[in-house]
């Protein structure tokens, strides 16, 4: 039976999110148009009208998205308690690609662990598509220790295929296709996954009594930050993420998101709907889908199955990137993947909302070319029209508010700021009438955790922004970026190698505050936030990496750890300080499928 009552909510939030976020672009695109009505508008001032209508609107969505999840959840909105009865078969499956694989077999040995405690009988499958013969020996050798050392580890298996064709997406379905008719569902995880055993209870019992949930979405927790810009990631991912997921859970409804990982699947489902095909013609368009994890969603939606985010479910964790390069690979890939929806945008049958979900995230790439685009047209707008006293005295070189063109200007970067801080702020607010401020230290430490992380923030984003920028023109003129293996564990980067990443963004932003100086001096100060930054890009680049922040982004998990994250620690503890005496054998382990 339609579930009405959740239908008729769902339409109302995303009602309510895009109107907020149209009455938003159109007051920014109203205002800066009535700035330049009164000379005349000129092409320039058309395409800066439309950008900024295009760039609010996407910020106002965010905002948006923020601000429907603010409200609780009601009563009966909440997760069910307490899983009880039998379960139906399950299997945890951990795919790993030319990984150290220390890391990912000393999880293996503390979920199954803790699954046990849970008083569950579920396998778990490391799935490997490791083709580099340094890392492969040591793999199947680690594999072979841990099924040496686990209790009953009849039911946790190994296999290295041969073929890699659809990396991960192909890595899974090649497993559903041969074995996944012993289950009912699979828990997909990552490499740098971790999950409570009370956590897959919860799931497998709800989707045993949900007999339309063909996919439920948890919200993981990043744990194990060091560096400053890993801490600052880390605390936005546990401060600001819930509201965000609640606020998206609830406009997504039925065709809900899935992130590719820390999600349980219904096998059924999953083989009857996301067989992934092979995209016609070369990369980046074509070959490989790279951002599986959204289309496996919007099929699902297609064939009538559930999908569905729980951002309430506790014990649900990975890991982040340590310095601010290891997330521009990442995001790398993400960009490619992203814009490679482009092609499927007429898929058939697909829910209208799966359609806008591709659409937002082709215009989180694309934005970043937006933006940079509105302000060289700016500047332009500026040359064409300059105040009357274009060449002051030295002393009145950078006057703040010299005509109504720069008022305006200025009034929107003040909207737009707002719609960038009000979020944050929203959520303290939310944090501490809920006492949530608890695990970050209290009220006054998370509001300087909030106002630190909003200036870092500030810091970086011109320099994501080039990086942005430069991976969209790299996919749009044609240049593939593949799926380079994850490097994690990443610290500290030198000058030298911040240098050797950043140099081109820093000789970029000193070019462009040059220019703007000469040519348009009067929006220099409103500019020197973009390009201060990105001349700056190879220190900050380094700083970032270092360990600290001090006082500044704590987490619950820095003074009260998960159970399950705190014997991770203590199994890689102990597994550093037997690797000395071990030796690579490079057999084939004995449990392998």
């Amino acid at each position: 039976m339609r579930d009405t009552r959740g239908h008729r909510a769902t339409a109302w939030y995303r009602g309510l999110a895009l109107t907020f976020a149209a009455t938003s672009a159109a007051a920014a695109a109203a205002l800066l148009a009535q700035s330049v009505a009164a000379d005349g508008i000129t092409a320039w001032d058309f395409a800066a009208v439309v950008l900024i209508l295009m760039t609010t609107a996407w910020l106002s969505w965010g905002a948006a998205q923020s601000l429907v999840g603010l409200p609780p959840r009601a009563r009966s909105d909440r997760t069910q308690p307490a899983p009880s009865g039998p379960f139906p078969p399950t299997v945890i499956l951990l795919p790993i690609c030319n990984e150290d694989p220390v890391a990912p077999m000393a999880r293996v040995a503390v979920m199954d662990a803790s699954i046990r405690a849970a008083g569950l009988d579920v396998d778990i499958a490391v799935l490997s598509d490791t083709r580099d013969p340094a890392v492969l020996p040591r793999e199947r050798e680690e594999f072979a220790r841990l099924h040496d050392r686990i209790e009953g580890a009849d039911r946790i298996f190994y296999r290295n295929r041969t073929d890699n064709r659809g990396r991960k997406a192909g890595n899974i379905e090649e497993f559903i296709r041969r074995y996944g008719a012993a289950y009912e569902f699979a828990i997909i995880l990552d490499a740098d996954s971790l999950m409570e055993g009370e956590t897959v209870a919860s799931m497998i019992a709800r989707m045993r009594d949900e007999p339309d949930l063909g996919l439920l979405q948890t919200l993981p927790f990043v744990v194990g930050a060091r560096s400053i810009f890993g801490r600052a990631m880390q605390f936005a991912a546990s401060f600001h993420s819930p509201v965000f997921a609640r606020g998206l859970a609830r406009m997504q409804g039925r065709t809900g998101p899935f992130w590719g990982h820390n999600a349980i699947v219904r096998v059924r489902a999953l083989a009857e709907c996301c067989g992934l095909p092979e995209l016609s013609g070369r990369p980046p368009f074509g070959g490989t889908i790279l951002s599986h994890d959204y289309v496996e969603a919007a099929l699902l939606a297609r064939g009538g199955w559930r999908v569905t985010l729980d951002e309430t479910l506790g014990g649900s964790f990975e890991e982040g990137p340590d310095n601010l390069l290891s997330h521009v690979r990442r995001d790398r890939r993400w960009c490619q993947g992203n814009l490679q929806h482009i092609r499927l945008l007429n898929a058939p049958g697909l829910a209208s909302w799966s359609r806008f979900v591709f659409v937002q995230g082709i215009a989180s790439y694309l934005v970043s070319i937006l933006w940079g685009a509105f302000l060289i047209v700016s500047v332009l707008t500026t040359m064409a029209a300059p105040p009357p006293n274009y060449f002051p005295e030295p002393y009145q070189l950078f006057p703040v508010f010299p005509d109504d063109r720069t008022r305006e200007f200025v009034a929107l970067c003040i909207g737009i700021g707002g719609l960038l801080l009000l979020p944050k702020f929203a959520i303290l607010t939310e944090a501490a009438l809920t006492r949530r401020v608890t695990g970050f230290g209290g009220t006054i430490r998370a509001a300087g955790s909030v106002v630190a992380e909003i200036l870092l923030s500030s810091l970086i984003a011109p320099i994501l922004l080039m990086y942005q920028s430069r991976s969209v023109i790299e996919v749009l003129s044609g240049r593939d970026g593949g799926w380079p293996a994850n490097q994690r564990g990443e610290g500290r980067l030198s000058l030298r190698e911040g240098w050797a990443a950043g140099r081109w963004i820093a000789l970029f932003g000193l070019a462009a505050a040059t220019a703007v100086s000469w040519f348009a001096p009067s929006i220099l100060w409103w500019l020197l936030p973009v390009c201060v930054p990105m001349m700056a890009a190879p220190l900050l680049i380094a700083a970032t990496s270092r360990s600290g922040a001090g006082w500044f982004f704590l987490v619950p998990d820095e003074t009260t750890p998960a159970p399950i994250v705190a014997a991770f620690r203590a199994e890689m503890a102990a597994r550093q300080r037997e690797m000395p005496a071990r030796a690579v054998t490079g057999a084939e382990p004995s449990h392998a499928v």
